[in-house]
């Protein structure tokens, strides 16, 4: 198989649909096989961090007094088990065996006894260094020395990494930090990765990719509020990039630190908390006030910051000074913050469609901040104070609609729940136009045209009910050939505000993608339009073409990802749940992407596979998209993929090449087991395969 490893790793070079794929050569996968990998974080880190207060006026005494602090202010029972130091911890050389050492004056006892300290006390010790020469303060950092530094750490019992940027010596971002990544695997400790590129090289794509945990989206925090809208603003539009186990990070907390108004305060940690960050705080804990740990203690807040339902939260409506950002809760609610940027206290709405909870007669609203309560028929709204919020957690509590009619339907022939649009309204067959309504000619992309359809324009929503009743949604997606070259979108689709699947950056005069997604058991369908964060949302026409809805079989939704599988086997590696296949080690794949469209949950496998899942006769439909992964290229000669119940064959694929994945929509009803089977169309090299999206409607 080493012959094998190392044309995949050739062929990975290439650049597919935004996706970087980094694949190990025979030794690294030996030794990644070798030692345990530390796996993904199974929520957003919580903790502290000296940086933001202290800089480098660190010591061990603080470190200590810090990790008293935490479990005497109570704040490591609410979830905060991070004690992370930052730069200047370490002497200005090494030692003679080339080893980083603690600075003998401000750390005298030494690293891994601070470590054993914190330990002791139900919290771990997080470090930091940097992927360059030198740290950001000049001090010895680990480019060139992955391999010691992690060994180190590791012997030394620190739980987490934070790897600047500073003084990189312009070498790529993803080879600097793939080899801390390998290293740190290698040593066999579970050690968080934060990866701190300050958004560089996009860090968000190749962040899962060489190991990492969580990464930086933005450059430094500080104390103002000027710089916390800011780093918000920079988060819009990377809501895809997040999924369960690995998060964006806009910087650490500044709340309590003095420069924030109380308002702002709640503003700032209540907005992270809604985007899945990590909630490292960065205030002085030893002189912590009532009034902060009131906020930092909030139960309800941190609830929604660890609760993972598919979707980090994301800005839902933006007028100007006013804006909604949400996130989906797995309990099925909607937690939202009305947000007032402006400076006076003013009302901020939205409705229950629009946070992606439409089709019920009621619904009951929480106060987060206040513990208040009140009910609604959909409108959800607020008096918030100067850069402030009201948060509130939303709950269908009514008789819920009637479901769409079975049959295929054109999404732009149903009502629509809400939509919202970047200039002018949301178009039904026709594009995007001008300001004015129905002023867009024939939707048209790459110079295919659509008679039925949706125009839009960037950043847009269209929200349509499904009422659990439709099995398969498809389009034809890209800029419409109005704005000629210009325009660049990013398409995604989510059910009950579950991210489903999204393209990589359309651009004008590209030929249209198309997009599936399996929509089973979901209330809720949100076809939306972002910004791809290249130039604004000037010339952002964006069409769905042929937007279809397959609907009739009703039944609650469950992927084959998150279920107990039985018999596995696969041709290279184990089958991935909510990965692609990648190399020979569990869990080295990434997101599953076929045909330019990403998935964040299925199944990665590679020919000759075969995975059984029990049904128990339960269900009714199997859903997927079944397509070679992007990270292979053009490689593959091709797969078959076939269903099998009761080892009775239900549906085979033609043969499947690259960039032509296949929709799979199966009758399930009454059989006890479902086999996924991949075969090869000749040699099986490259042959990695994805059900990708894999859905059972029970």
């Amino acid at each position: 198989m080493i012959r094998r490893t190392a044309r995949l790793a050739a062929a990975a070079t290439v650049a597919i649909t935004s996706i970087i794929v980094v694949v190990a050569g025979p030794a690294e996968v030996s030794q990644a096989a070798a030692t345990p990998a530390p796996g993904p974080i199974t929520a957003p880190v919580m903790g502290w961090n000296s940086w933001n207060r202290f800089g480098c006026n660190i010591d061990e005494n603080l470190i200590r007094a810090t990790a008293d602090a935490m479990v005497s202010t109570g704040l490591r029972d609410s979830g905060y088990t991070y004690v992370n130091i930052d730069d200047c911890w370490m002497a200005s050389t090494r030692d003679a065996q080339g080893r980083l050492r603690p600075d003998p004056v401000r750390f005298p006892g030494g690293i891994a006894a601070l470590a054993d300290y914190v330990h002791a006390r139900g919290l771990k010790l997080g470090i930091y260094s940097s992927a360059g020469t030198a740290t950001c303060q000049g001090l010895p950092a680990s480019l060139d020395h992955e391999t010691v530094d992690a060994q180190t750490w590791a012997s030394w019992g620190v739980d987490l990494l934070k790897y600047d940027n500073c003084n990189n010596q312009g070498r790529p971002a993803l080879q600097r930090y793939k080899a801390m990544g390998d290293a740190l695997k290698a040593t066999g400790r579970h050690i968080v990765y934060s990866i701190c590129n300050w958004g560089d090289d996009e860090p968000w794509v190749f962040g899962p990719n060489v190991g990492g945990s969580y990464w930086r989206t933005t450059g430094d925090i500080s104390d103002n509020w000027g710089s916390v809208t800011s780093l918000l603003d920079q988060q819009a539009g990377l809501e895809p990039f997040a999924r369960r186990g690995y998060y964006n990070d806009p910087d650490m907390l500044e709340v309590g630190n003095g420069g924030l108004t109380a308002d702002e305060n709640v503003a700032h940690f209540s907005l992270w908390s809604l985007l899945s960050a990590p909630l490292l705080l960065g205030n002085d804990l030893r002189s912590v006030s009532a009034s902060t740990l009131a906020i930092l203690r909030n139960p309800d807040v941190l609830a929604v910051n660890q609760d993972w339902a598919g979707s980090q939260g994301r800005r839902v409506a933006d007028t100007g000074d006013q804006e909604v950002w949400a996130k989906p809760m797995s309990d099925g609610s909607v937690a939202a913050v009305l947000f007032n940027r402006g400076g006076a206290a003013t009302t901020v709405s939205t409705s229950a469609a629009a946070l992606g909870l439409g089709g019920s007669s009621s619904y009951a609203v929480r106060n987060l901040w206040t513990a208040g309560t009140a009910t609604t028929t959909g409108t959800i709204s607020a008096t918030v104070p100067a850069h402030g919020v009201a948060m509130v957690r939303v709950t269908r509590a009514g008789t819920l609609a009637a479901p769409p009619a079975s049959g295929t339907l054109q999404v732009s022939d149903l009502p629509w729940l809400a939509s919202s649009n970047g200039w002018g309204p949301v178009e039904r067959d026709r594009a995007n136009g001008e300001q004015a309504a129905g002023d867009g000619g024939t939707l048209s992309v790459g110079g295919t045209t659509f008679a039925k359809g949706i125009g839009a324009h960037a950043d847009s929503a269209v929200h349509v009910y499904l009422g659990r009743a439709c099995s398969t949604f498809t389009a034809q997606v890209g800029v419409d050939g109005e704005v000629g070259a210009n325009g660049s979108v990013r398409f995604a689709v989510y059910g009950d505000g579950r991210l489903l699947g999204y393209t990589a950056v359309k651009t004008g005069g590209q030929a249209p993608t198309r997009l599936t997604v399996s929509t089973g058991g979901y209330l809720t369908l949100e076809l939306r339009v972002a910004d791809a964060r290249t130039n604004g949302i000037q010339y952002d026409h964006a069409d769905w073409g042929a937007p279809t809805l397959v609907c009739g079989t009703a039944g609650a939704g469950s992927f084959v990802s998150d279920r107990t599988w039985g018999t596995a086997t696969n041709g290279w590696g184990p089958v991935e749940r909510d990965a692609s296949n990648g190399e020979q080690p569990a869990a080295d794949g990434s997101v599953l992407t076929v045909g330019g469209v990403a998935y964040p949950k299925g199944v990665g496998a590679h020919a000759a596979s075969d995975l059984t899942v029990p049904l128990g006769g339960a269900c009714s439909r199997f859903t997927a998209v079944a397509g070679l992964d992007a990270e292979v290229g053009t490689s593959s000669t091709g797969v078959t993929f076939s269903v099998l119940g009761d080892g009775v064959t239900l549906w085979t694929s033609p043969t499947v090449t690259a960039g032509a994945p296949v929709a799979v929509d199966v009758s399930v009803a009454g059989r006890t087991n479902l086999r996924l089977v991949v075969g090869g169309a000749g040699s099986i090299d490259y042959d990695h395969a994805d059900w990708a999206d894999a859905r059972l409607i029970c």
